[in-house]
């Protein structure tokens, strides 16, 4: 088939074994890659009901069908599990230039079963995988054990054109339940503790390696596609903005709605917002835009400080949302310190936007006086101290590193935390913006901005962030075309520019497959429904697509507030269109 590789390689690290499959046709006609393939998989593998850290759940790493080819933005793997921080479904994505290498190797989809019984390194090149002693690589953090990994395991093959790695840190090895895979020290699939997965299997580093090419239905009209499409792209003001600022624009934009989650999610703005802006982070400390593979649009920003007690750190970073965990719930007021927890969190393999909000939820805790520890707002010391602690499994970080959800119920502040099925938010207040309400609520994998970035509607007046009515139906629209775009596996940071409109064109030229909106959203809707059998086959309750009540009672200090009558209208609408019952059961394929 155009644009697929065809083939499947199954690992079984019980047994020190591989095999190639081929990938069911049908499959990948009705799914496409990424995560219509991985959801396919993942629902027919793993037992029901498995432990999210047991041998039996599997881990699944798969590219698109545009990876390694001319089309912009599709540099990315996704990574797809069941949850240990959850318990449901599991979609974390990564970009850089290691994606490149992932799919160089030659398959869809990668997937790992059983677990090793010592530290364990992996080479996947296109004749399959070798197996590697990684006990020299345990213990160390991710910048060493991604360098160690690429010298260690690559293999001096003639096919190995693009080589990547991707690697667990300390997080990952001790089951932390917000563990992270990361990739070229920075980049990381970096939710739903997927890290922790690869850990249980002690499986330390995968290395990627190979030549192969998708072959596409059209090649030279694809080629001509991707350059039509970037000399278009590179004069849209949002490409422009992002290239100039990356996501730290999006603290002033946020304060200034009022939407900004700040000092628990007690406030919708902080007052030393300007000083961990954007604007201010450029202008005080060395910082470039820096870009993945096949990327006009530059996001990313490669920082140096140039003054303060960690004066010359460099890093990738960081991106809104560790600047609202730790700048806003956690009330740090110094850019410099938010970028050392950044680092922190990096080097350790811990996902900054769960560690942002249990670092402030203990801050609260021990004021409550339900627990001692050294920390309070406005601490990156006692920040630092903790995250370490949890990421190490030392005191009352053992308890944190198991979720939010088990230190609520132990510390009896189930009230007060803020989760959906155990996910933190990241950090758009739902009281000010209600479509991120139902977004939180409805994600397959917890508390999610990425799976519709609802954001983007309610702040740029597409629709108004207070309104009700329609929500669902333009919420529904955007994570439809989301969707597909993690089939493909796109940037979420394109959607401006990949209108379904586009989307028909490079699925077509790509694939040779019918890319109608029409056949496209039948496929988003299939893959939506299928990743919804998953979680209620995992034993998802109508009760999981709710907020948190605190989000309800308690208003932002400006009055504004989440009517819980306004979710459940929202909530309706949106299972009513889904064509899912009143409980949110999908309707039997074909009624």
């Amino acid at each position: 088939m155009h644009g697929f590789y065809g083939r499947i390689l199954a690992i079984d690290l019980t047994r020190r074994a591989a095999r190639v499959e081929a990938a069911n046709a049908e499959h990948l006609a009705a799914y496409l890659g990424g995560k219509g393939l991985a959801t396919r998989l993942l629902l027919d593998r793993n037992p029901a009901g498995v432990d999210p850290l047991s041998p039996d759940n599997h881990l699944i790493f798969a590219t698109g069908p545009l990876c390694g080819g001319p089309t912009w933005g599709a540099s990315r793997f996704g990574v797809f599990t069941k949850s240990p921080q959850t318990g449901f479904y599991a979609e974390s994505y990564s970009g850089g230039r290691s994606p490149q290498a992932v799919d160089a190797a030659g398959f869809d989809a990668v997937v790992i079963s059983g677990a090793a019984d010592a530290p364990v390194g992996l080479t996947i090149h296109p004749d399959g995988c070798d197996f590697h002693d990684a006990a020299p690589l345990w213990g160390l953090d991710v910048y060493a054990a991604d360098a160690a990994a690429r010298e260690r395991f690559t293999l001096p093959r003639p096919d190995a054109k693009r080589v990547g790695a991707v690697v667990i840190g300390p997080a990952g090895e001790n089951l932390c339940r917000l563990a992270m895979i990361a990739n070229e020290r920075w980049r990381c699939a970096g939710r739903a503790g997927v890290g922790a997965v690869m850990g249980s299997k002690k499986l330390k580093a995968i290395v990627f390696q190979g030549d192969r090419r998708r072959l596409a239905a059209d090649p030279a009209g694809l080629s001509a596609h991707a350059a039509a499409f970037a000399k278009a792209g590179l004069e849209n003001k949002g490409v422009k903005a992002y290239k100039a600022m990356g996501t730290t624009m999006m603290v002033a934009l946020m304060n200034t709605a009022g939407a900004f989650p700040a000092k628990y999610w007690t406030q919708g703005s902080c007052a030393h917002w300007d000083r961990i802006s954007g604007e201010t982070f450029h202008k005080e400390h060395a910082v470039a835009a820096h870009a993945c593979a096949k990327c006009f649009m530059s996001c990313g920003r490669l920082a140096t400080l140039s003054s303060g007690r960690h004066q010359g750190l460099t890093l990738e970073g960081p991106e809104y949302e560790t600047i609202y965990a730790f700048g806003g719930l956690c009330m740090i007021e110094d850019m410099a310190e938010i970028v050392y927890l950044n680092d922190l969190c990096d080097r350790l393999g811990c996902d900054t936007i769960s560690a942002g909000n249990l670092c402030a939820f203990t801050v609260e805790a021990v004021a409550r006086g339900r627990v001692s520890y050294p920390i309070g707002y406005n601490d990156p010391d006692g920040t630092a101290n903790l995250i370490a602690d949890i990421v190490a499994g030392r005191g009352i970080g053992a308890l944190l590193g198991q979720g939010i959800k088990a230190a609520a119920r132990e510390w009896g502040l189930e009230d007060l935390a803020i989760h959906v099925k155990g996910m933190e938010p990241p950090g758009y207040d739902p009281r000010v913006l209600k479509g991120m309400g139902l977004a939180y609520a409805t994600s397959d994998r917890g508390a999610c901005h990425l799976r519709t970035t609802f954001y983007k509607p309610e702040l740029s007046g597409m629709i108004p962030p207070d309104a009700v009515a329609g929500k669902a139906a333009l919420l529904i629209d955007f994570e439809d075309r989301l969707t597909i775009f993690d089939t493909l596996i796109l940037c979420r940071f394109f959607r401006d520019l990949y209108t379904w409109e586009e989307l028909e064109k490079v699925v077509r030229l790509a694939t040779g497959l019918d890319g109608s909106k029409e056949a496209l959203r039948r496929r988003a809707a299939a893959i939506t429904d299928m990743t919804r059998l998953f979680n209620l086959r995992e034993g998802l309750r109508p009760e999981d697509d709710r907020l948190p009540e605190r989000l309800h009672r308690e208003p932002l200090p400006d009055g504004r507030v989440l009517p819980r009558e306004d979710l459940d209208v929202m909530l309706a609408d949106y299972y009513q269109l889904r064509r899912w019952s009143p409980q949110g059961v999908p309707a039997p394929a074909g009624a």
